[in-house]
C-alpha cells in the first residue's frame, strides 16, 4: 500500500530490478473501474524487456477503497483528488527508482495522466497511453454543453447515483460487455476470474458527479494553449472502432502535441487494446517498444576505469 499525504491507501505492485540493470521504470495506472491485475500481461512484459515496473489503482476503485456511498459505483467529487494523489505518488516513485522514467496508462488514467503533464504535475520523459478518455464516445456535443446538463443531474438528486445502468457505456441499455472491451474471449474470462476471485475489484457504473467532473476536466484538458505547452513525446494507442472513449477526441490531443504520435487500429480493435487478440495487442506492444527505444534510448554502456 501507499499512503497518501491525506492518509488514504492506495494499492500498488512493483517489479523491482537492480538499478544497474534496469532499463528505466515505468509507473502504469490504469482506466476508470479498472485494476492493475488485467494488466499483469503487459507488466510483466516491460518488466522482462528491462525495465521496474509499478502499477497502482485510483483511490476509490479495486483494492483502494471507495468514495460513495456503495461498493460498486465509480464516484469521486472531483478529478483533482485524481491528480493530487498522481503528483504525490510521482514525486516518491521518481525518487526511489531509475531513470528514464516512463508514465503510462489506460482509458480514464489516460486522461488524468496527460492533465498532470500539461499542468506540471509530474514530468516523466515519456508518456504511454491506451485508448485515453480525451472524450466519452456518446452524444455527438462537446463538453461544454454537456457538462450543464451533467451537473444539473447532480442538483437534481443524489450525486452519487450512478449515471446509467451496469453497463460499460454510459447513456446506454446493458449490452455485452465484452463486445466493448475486446475480441479476445480468454483475455475477458481473465477479467472475470480476478472479480471472482477478488470481490473487492468489482465497479460497476460512474456516478452522476464523475460524469460531470469528467467532462468538466476534459474542458480543462482542452483548453487553448495546453496541450501545444508540452514537450513531453508522447505515444497514443488507440482504435477508430472505440465506442468507449472518443477516437476524434484523441486525434485532436495528437494534432495539438508538439510531440505527439498515434499508434491506430480499426476494426480489428476494441477499447482494451492491450488485452486484444495476440495479433492486435502484439503491434500496440511493438509501437510502444519502437516509441521508447527511439525517445528513451539505451544508455551505451560506460568503459571500464
Amino acid at each position: 500500500m501507499w499512503t497518501a499525504p491525506d492518509g488514504h491507501e492506495v494499492r500498488r505492485i512493483d517489479w523491482p530490478l537492480d538499478d544497474d540493470a534496469a532499463r528505466g521504470s515505468i509507473l502504469f495506472f490504469p482506466g476508470r473501474g479498472d485494476h492493475y491485475e488485467k494488466y499483469l500481461e503487459t507488466l510483466e512484459e516491460w518488466h522482462r524487456a528491462g525495465w521496474r515496473v509499478t502499477a497502482a489503482d485510483w483511490r476509490g476503485q479495486a483494492g483502494s477503497g471507495r468514495l460513495g456511498g456503495d461498493a460498486t459505483t465509480g464516484h469521486v467529487e472531483d478529478f483533482q483528488v485524481w491528480l493530487d494523489d498522481l503528483a504525490a505518488f510521482w514525486r516518491a516513485w521518481k525518487t526511489a527508482t531509475p531513470g528514464p522514467h516512463v508514465l503510462a496508462a489506460h482509458s480514464m488514467g489516460g486522461h488524468i495522466v496527460l492533465r498532470a503533464a500539461v499542468e506540471h504535475l509530474v514530468d516523466p520523459d515519456a508518456v504511454v497511453l491506451s485508448a485515453p478518455m480525451l472524450g466519452m464516445a456518446g452524444p455527438p456535443l462537446p463538453p461544454s454543453i454537456l457538462q450543464p446538463i451533467a451537473k444539473l443531474m447532480t442538483l437534481i438528486g443524489d450525486p452519487a447515483r450512478p449515471a446509467w445502468k451496469w453497463s460499460e457505456k454510459p447513456g446506454e441499455m446493458p449490452t455485452r460487455r465484452r463486445d466493448l472491451l475486446t475480441h479476445d474471449d480468454d483475455r475477458y474470462e481473465d477479467e472475470l476470474w480476478w472479480r471472482e476471485h477478488r470481490p473487492e475489484l468489482v465497479m460497476g457504473p460512474g456516478s452522476w458527479r464523475w460524469v460531470e467532473r469528467a467532462y468538466a476536466s476534459t474542458i480543462a484538458l482542452f483548453e487553448h494553449g495546453r496541450l501545444e505547452r508540452l514537450a513531453v513525446p508522447v505515444l497514443i494507442v488507440a482504435t477508430s472502432d472505440d465506442k468507449l472513449v472518443s477516437h476524434s477526441a484523441i486525434k485532436r490531443a495528437i494534432a495539438r502535441l508538439p510531440k505527439g504520435e498515434l499508434a491506430e487500429f480499426g476494426p480489428e480493435a476494441r477499447h482494451e487494446i492491450l488485452r486484444e487478440t495476440d495479433s492486435v495487442r502484439g503491434r500496440a506492444m511493438d509501437a510502444i517498444g519502437e516509441f521508447l527505444d527511439r525517445v528513451v534510448p539505451v544508455s551505451a554502456p560506460q568503459p571500464a576505469q
